[in-house]
């Protein structure tokens, strides 16, 4: 990712530096799609975008999507969920593989803020999950039941995908998913030139949560059904499953 993560934080402050920012067009909405872009659920693009037209604004005040870009992105939310619409920056932290590693990013972190169920950290590779702003006076999204391993729907075109929460990045920019979550939605995912400008909106459903948190059957799953109650303007139900 462009913008190292809070979880080296304790590394040294050097490390939330912004790195240098990608050539505009290579981030531009109409980047080079994916294989493997595809619909998960019976729940349109549409349909959610239609609920989350009007923003009643959460968070104090507005986030940046890059380091150098103006603030211009508020939290929203509704009784069942929170949500925004930005860009999206390509996360690759984690496990190391093929495709994530320190030699394709150069801000690779081999860590991620929120743990498998196993001990071990993520893999960006493989599993979807978004990544949200640190705590501030900006925005506290455990306050809004958010935590690691809640369940989100990223909508961009008229595409969905389920992903969890995985990792947490600086205080005051927002807009970043994993390298799995990007390709699954048609966004070039290479973490140094990837990513798409604007145009993504980030659902993440209050209190839900995915079991274990790399399950993203689970994800799909729990995402599926909230995101069924959620077009319908029905209250939210508990937002636990089994995975």
């Amino acid at each position: 990712m462009r913008v190292q993560s809070l979880t080296l934080a304790v590394a040294g402050l050097a490390l939330l530096a912004p790195g240098p920012p990608p050539d505009a067009a290579s981030r531009a909405p109409d980047a080079p799609r994916g294989p493997v872009a595809r619909q998960e659920g019976s729940v349109t693009a549409a349909d959610l975008l239609s609920r989350v037209r009007d923003c009643t604004p959460v968070s104090r005040g507005r986030y940046r999507t890059d380091a150098d870009a103006p603030a211009t992105v508020p939290v929203c939310g509704t009784e069942g969920a929170v949500f925004w619409t930005a860009d999206m920056d390509i996360d690759c932290d984690g496990r190391p593989g093929q495709r994530c590693n320190s030699t394709t990013d150069p801000a690779f972190s081999p860590a991620t803020a929120f743990q498998q169920s196993d001990g071990r950290y993520l893999n960006a590779e493989s599993l979807p999950f978004i990544v949200v702003p640190g705590v501030s006076t900006l925005w506290n999204h455990r306050d809004h039941g958010v935590r690691g391993a809640s369940v989100a729907a990223v909508v961009y075109g008229d595409r969905v995908q389920y992903a969890v929460v995985g990792d947490v990045g600086p205080r005051e920019i927002i807009g970043e998913a994993s390298y799995a979550a990007a390709e699954a939605l048609g966004i070039r995912p290479d973490p140094r030139a990837g990513g798409v400008a604007s145009g993504v909106t980030y659902i993440v459903f209050k209190d839900s949560r995915a079991t274990p948190i790399e399950s993203h059957t689970s994800a799909v799953e729990v995402g599926e059904r909230l995101a069924r109650s959620f077009v319908a303007g029905a209250a939210p139900a508990k937002a636990g499953t089994h995975g």
